[in-house]
């Protein structure tokens, strides 16, 4: 959250119109059959996208507001409420595909009229009160800027079961080459973690907060992410059929669901091909490794001998390398690559820290050292997940530039694997022989 003096009120209605219209474009390219399909359960359809963003302004910010405020159809208020169990109940997170109406256009009515009412809202209100409301304002824009990432990597998991092997929009980026990697050194010792306005700018979500100190040993980061040529190499050598590699639970996904490849590939008389929003093509080896579990990121560092690393190390590479929100070859949502590219050449630092790939690392996602939730419902925003989940760093090729800093923690379940992910190599300590 931001705070409310520090938040140009004057700015919120121009960035509320940009936020929300960049969600229509992104949905534009879909048909309104695309946009009701769930595929799984753990993605949603483009539509309850497009509707849930609504909600939540609708929900905590017109309601509380609003004169004379009525909700815009009751049962829009139960359909599509996410997990706040403080608003009330909800319909059921692996059901929102059966939901035929209402349908992408009825969507569309319900986002012009909140529109129009957010618009009303923030002409009328004094400036006090405005200023009062902004944060919630601002959390509005980036919960919807986080929503603009899942429904891309909903939408690709989507078309990836279509037998007509469609894709989404754009061209597929062009060749490249992403070098040797190397490594690079890092001492370590008492370093600071966790948002920093004068670094990550203005807003933070709360799961970013308090700031903090904490130890490290002396580390060494992988200058680059690992590429598909790598990934092949780990597969060759047996990598999904070596259970001293993994994880237990790991192990029991690759069984269970039958793990050769990462997600989106698959075989063709002997040659691999890769899914991707702008189409299916054979598999390039110089491009980074994406869409695998935690649990293959960590056999793979095992397997090479290596570890992932930890938040912390992270953020503390990449405060050093004094990127934070300055990588201008960042390959993020705005290059519409929609897909990682090659690392390119090394640099005296570390390459693809923003963007490409969400980059797993070995930390759980817990509460820092006193954290606090929000007050009120949007307390739930956060915190209720800090169980069960791991720490990703840095954004990828689908993640609004915004969401890029040194100090923003994703996380998901250890065996997701349709979120855009990669691996970055940690080692440190004692060396590690590789398993091969």
């Amino acid at each position: 959250m931001s705070d409310a003096a520090s938040i140009d009120v004057t700015s919120l209605p121009a960035r509320y119109d940009d936020v929300r219209a960049h969600t229509e474009r992104l949905a534009a390219p879909l048909s309104p059959e695309d946009q009701t399909v769930q595929s799984m359960p753990d993605t949603s359809p483009t539509k309850w996208h497009r509707a849930h963003v609504t909600w939540f302004f609708e929900t905590f910010v017109l309601a509380d507001n609003e004169p004379r405020f009525a909700p815009y159809q009751d049962t829009y208020w139960f359909l599509f409420n996410s997990y706040y169990e403080a608003v009330g109940p909800r319909w059921s997170r692996p059901m929102r595909g059966v939901i035929s109406r209402p349908g992408a256009h009825d969507v569309g009515l319900y986002r012009g009229n909140v529109d129009d009412r957010m618009r009303d809202l923030m002409a009328t209100l004094d400036e006090g009160t405005l200023t009062k409301l902004a944060p919630t304002i601002e959390l509005g824009f980036h919960h919807e800027q986080q929503h603009q990432e899942l429904l891309l990597m909903d939408i690709k998991h989507v078309l990836s079961l279509n037998p007509l092997d469609p894709s989404y929009a754009g061209k597929p980026s062009s060749g490249g080459m992403s070098g040797t990697l190397e490594w690079r050194d890092f001492d370590g010792g008492l370093v600071e973690i966790g948002h920093e306005t004068g670094l990550d700018g203005g807003f933070c979500f709360d799961n970013e907060l308090p700031r903090h100190q904490q130890w490290l040993e002396p580390y060494r980061l992988a200058d680059r992410l690992v590429t598909n040529g790598e990934w092949l190499a780990f597969m060759a050598d047996g990598g999904y059929r070596r259970p001293e590699l993994w994880l237990s639970d790991g192990w029991g996904r690759v069984q269970s669901e039958e793990w050769a490849a990462p997600a989106y590939w698959s075989e063709r008389d002997g040659v691999w091909f890769e899914h991707t929003l702008t189409g299916t093509r054979p598999v390039d080896a110089e491009l980074p490794a994406c869409h695998v579990s935690h649990y293959e990121a960590d056999a793979y560092a095992t397997w090479a001998g290596k570890r992932l690393p930890t938040e912390a190390e992270w953020e503390h590479a990449a405060r050093l390398q004094e990127l934070a929100g300055a990588d201008k070859t960042a390959n993020l949502a705005d290059t519409e690559s929609w897909h990682p590219r090659a690392a390119g050449g090394p640099v005296d630092g570390l390459r693809q820290l923003f963007g490409d790939c969400w980059e797993w690392t070995s930390s759980a996602y817990l509460p820092f050292p006193g954290f606090h939730p929000t007050a009120g419902a949007l307390g739930e925003y956060n915190g209720k997940f800090m169980s069960g989940q791991m720490v990703l760093r840095g954004g990828c090729a689908l993640t609004p530039p915004g969401h890029a800093r040194a100090s923003y923690r994703n996380f998901f379940p250890p065996g997701a694997r349709w979120p855009l992910t990669g691996v970055r190599l940690a080692d440190g300590g004692a060396p590690r022989e590789p398993r091969r």
